[in-house]
């Protein structure tokens, strides 16, 4: 005679993939914000001026 036992399913299944899309789409949304930021003439200018500074203080 066969027992069949009932399978024991957790009630969170799918929450490590919705964890997953979560996280992904916060750093999507943080790499666009950084794009935005990047693209700016006065950030652009202060990053110049701080590889500029580096190059000359370490030639």
């Amino acid at each position: 005679m066969l027992r069949l036992t009932p399978r024991l399913r957790s009630h969170d299944d799918g929450s490590v993939t919705a964890e997953y899309a979560v996280a992904t789409m916060a750093a999507v949304g943080f790499a666009g914000l950084l794009v935005v930021i990047l693209r700016s003439d006065e950030v652009r200018g202060i990053l110049t001026d701080l590889v500029r500074n580096a190059l000359a203080f370490g030639g």
